[in-house]
């Protein structure tokens, strides 16, 4: 079957499938940002990234509420309503909780992130953190309300109107949502729910960093759902055993990927996530891009570009990405002067103490590399702060090295999103720890984000390898990430939904 046969078959899938059914999206962020304009007019902008042009897609072929914390006063003014979409007119119910500003610190800063996040990353220093206090059991318990704001924000959609509903669940701000609704709901108007997960799930040993309380509490929510997504198979099994260690009353069947609690079964699958491969093409086509092109081929000159694109997090692994240059830079000097490491980050989560030591951390790194082996002809690092997506996909056209070394990764879109757009056959240099690497491996330089040595050997590869292996692999590439854009990755949830007749 052909990419576009793949394609036509979705877009029959989701219409057949909303046509009868309400959809109910729920997230820590909303599809739209508000503002207030001078003259005090509600004004919005759409949000940007291909999770929410692929929900919205989805929102557009149904009649659906997104249910979300407002992310500003405006926000919070707003609550509820219809927001347009479209020049037809369609438009998506928008609903926006309004938590105490306390509290939300409390469930987003200490909870969701750094606690969740650090977890399912693997990133805890487990000798020195975290500290569960008193103020981390005051910040659970205002996760626990915040989860039940959602629920109750939900129940209420569900029961006023008649019909099947399909809530959709998104990630780690909201284990306990499911449950919850379960509690609340009875047959038969109990919708079906789907929760997907977009971070890693960690083995059975590394969740005894959560208190007792805490670690049963996101199981027996997370168990109150009918399909459990995850963004591979080695973090299904990893739930599936969570819950075989840490769920008391839990009977699970490994075989075929359920949980059975409470005389309810959850089904748990990998949806791999991926990209909007139409439109990133079209944008790479746009002017703003081939402005940021131009300036970027105006810096680099005749070098060769190797080329990274993080948001600014200890996952990441920025750090030994540079370290494995600079063995790359000492084993092979015949690279020195020839080649330009372009790193674009973005500044995340800086209210985060452990985010702005790490971004300390990179600058000081970078600069002292550039000591060592630059000169006033030639910088060996050269980094981009900030946020510029038409910058960055400027970037990904013209490297001739992408490196993702990612420690952990739900997926990385990056590494998607490179190999879509490069103009010059470039290699992808890909951490086996990402979720992407479940995909590309096959036309990728696979390394472990621990060994910078090897690190620095693939990225000397990558500049040396021979143009038709560069071509075989970049063609691969682009045919495995065309094959599953975003569209396909709701269309497999919304199959498996029918399937199991949920």
């Amino acid at each position: 079957m052909t990419v576009e046969e793949t394609k036509d078959q979705c877009e029959e899938l989701q219409t057949s499938f909303l046509e009868s059914r309400e959809l109910i999206i729920a997230a820590n962020r909303g599809p739209v940002t508000f503002s207030t304009s001078e003259d005090g007019d509600s004004q919005f902008k759409r949000g940007k990234g291909g999770l929410v042009t692929a929900l919205l897609g989805l929102c557009l072929q149904a009649e659906a509420t997104w249910i979300a914390c407002a992310q500003s006063e405006a926000g919070a003014t707003w609550q509820a309503g219809n927001v347009p979409l479209s020049v037809d007119g369609k438009s998506v119910r928008v609903e926006f909780l309004s938590p105490d500003p306390a509290a939300y610190h409390g469930y987003y800063n200490v909870i969701s992130n750094p606690l969740l996040w650090f977890l399912q990353h693997s990133m805890w220093d487990l000798s020195r953190a975290p500290v569960i206090d008193r103020d981390t059991w005051q910040a659970w318990e205002q996760y626990v309300a915040i989860n039940q704001m959602f629920a109750e924000a939900i129940v209420g959609r569900v029961f006023a109107a008649p019909g099947p509903k399909l809530v959709m669940l998104q990630d780690y701000h909201l284990y306990l949502v499911g449950q919850a609704i379960r509690d609340r709901v009875r047959r038969p108007r109990r919708p079906a729910v789907l929760h997907f997960v977009h971070n890693p799930w960690p083995g059975p040993e590394y969740w005894c960093v959560l208190p007792p309380v805490m670690r049963q509490a996101i199981l027996h929510g997370l168990c109150g759902v009918g399909l459990l997504g995850f963004q591979t198979h080695e973090d299904g099994l990893n739930f599936i055993r969570t819950c075989e260690t840490h769920l008391p009353g839990a009977f699970v069947n490994l075989k075929r990927s359920r949980v059975w609690y409470r005389h309810h079964t959850t089904h748990v699958q990998d949806f791999p996530i991926s990209i909007n491969v139409e439109a990133l093409k079209e944008l790479s086509r746009s002017l703003d891009v081939a402005t940021h092109r131009h300036e970027l081929e105006e810096a680099v000159g005749n070098r060769q570009l190797i080329l990274r694109i993080d948001r600014v997090e200890p996952s990441k692994n920025i750090v030994r990405g540079f370290q494995a240059y600079a063995e790359m830079l000492e084993l092979h000097p015949e690279h020195r002067g020839q080649v330009t490491f372009v790193a674009i980050l973005v500044p995340s989560r800086l209210e985060v103490g452990e985010y702005q030591a790490y971004l300390d951390e990179i600058t000081r790194i970078a600069g002292r590399i550039n000591t060592q082996y630059g000169s006033s002809e030639w910088e060996p690092i050269r980094l981009l702060i900030g946020e510029n997506y038409p910058r960055a996909v400027a970037a990904m056209q013209l490297y001739d090295v992408l490196v993702v070394n990612s420690i952990a990764d739900g997926m990385n879109l990056v590494a998607m999103e490179g190999p879509t757009v490069n103009q010059r056959d470039g290699v992808l240099v890909l951490s086996e720890r990402t979720g992407a690497s479940q995909r590309l491996a096959a036309g990728a330089t696979v390394i472990s984000p621990y060994d910078v040595f090897a690190t620095g050997h693939a990225i000397h590869q990558g500049l040396t390898m021979p143009l038709e292996e560069r071509q075989q692999r970049a063609n691969r590439l682009r045919w495995l990430i065309e094959r599953d854009d975003i569209n396909i990755w709701l269309c497999r949830q919304l199959d498996t939904v029918l399937k199991l007749n949920l």
